[in-house]
């Protein structure tokens, strides 16, 4: 019930939220900045899973969490980097677009790679992977919805002006809500491996911020900018990961959430412990730089 009905509702509702405001112009700066989205999206999709992976094996962790950090490192930014990014004096309407498109791109890019993450783990509660069947369901709860709020603003933006703060503040309710399940479902793993899984997700977050602000400065572009990427880089869509490692294993545990949600879960609560400060940080270096 919880990964089959639950979870994707509630995935699909917060990805409804990301749609929301969203129009074709922000895909456009894919081409406008290509040079600041070859930086983003590099991180996200290559720099992030190598850390994590270096991280995993630096921390011993067991194969079952290893493979729930990695899934967690293929999953883009959700809303949360595009709210966090706005309170840091980042660009915004950059986060949104890096976003959107990187959500877009692991429909494609993620169920082909965990497929290769389980099989290199060779985790017992996931021995094959069904690709297909998680392309198609990552499609209908995240590119779906996303597809239908950009419809939505593009038909009825005065509805969505009145609507989108209302279903952003639902779609956090709803994540934490998430968050406390997954860790509840798995409360005796969190127990036994809390002390290796926790320090290996704080050095994950902070070694992706901190390269973010490196690689946008290397690329010398504006300071707003490279808050925006370091962000991105740094922030994960949890419930994502939450979401596909129980489309990975929940069959194994007969239809509750796996060992391997428990990275995403724990995340989700250390990640605004981490990235609070550092938004501070940000948003004071901008303050005085006006």
């Amino acid at each position: 019930m919880l990964v089959d009905v639950v979870l994707p509702l509630v995935l699909a509702f917060i990805m409804f939220s990301l749609g929301l405001g969203l129009r074709g112009a922000d895909f456009a700066r894919v081409f406008q900045q290509p040079k600041v989205f070859a930086v983003g999206l590099l991180n996200q999709l290559v720099l992030l899973p190598l850390v994590a992976f270096g991280l995993v094996i630096a921390f011993k962790l067991p194969p079952i969490l290893a493979v729930g950090v990695m899934i967690l490192s293929l999953c883009p930014g959700g809303v949360t980097s595009n709210m966090l990014t706005r309170i840091a004096k980042g660009k915004r309407p950059l986060s949104i677009s890096l976003t959107a498109v990187a959500s877009l791109l692991s429909v494609v890019i993620v169920p082909w790679m965990v497929a290769l993450i389980v099989n290199h783990f060779g985790v017992a509660e996931s021995r094959s992977v069904d690709v297909t069947a998680i392309g198609i369901k990552m499609f209908l709860i995240t590119a779906v919805p996303v597809f239908i709020g950009m419809l939505l603003t593009s038909l009825t933006p005065k509805l969505v002006k009145r609507i989108s703060k209302i279903v952003s503040h639902i779609a956090l309710v709803l994540f934490i809500l998430i968050v406390v399940l997954a860790i509840k479902a798995n409360w005796d793993a969190l127990l036994k491996y809390a002390s290796a899984l926790a320090p290996a997700l704080v050095a994950l977050m902070i070694i992706m911020l901190l390269l973010g602000l490196l690689t946008g400065r290397l690329l010398k572009v504006d300071s707003r900018e490279a808050t925006t990427i370091s962000l991105e880089s740094g922030i994960q869509n949890a419930t994502l990961g939450i979401a596909v490692a129980g489309f990975v294993g929940a069959e194994a545990v007969g239809g509750g959430l796996p060992d391997s949600a428990l990275p995403s879960a724990v995340y989700g609560v250390l990640m605004y412990l981490v990235i609070i400060p550092f938004v501070l940080w940000r948003q004071r270096v901008h303050s005085s730089s006006v």
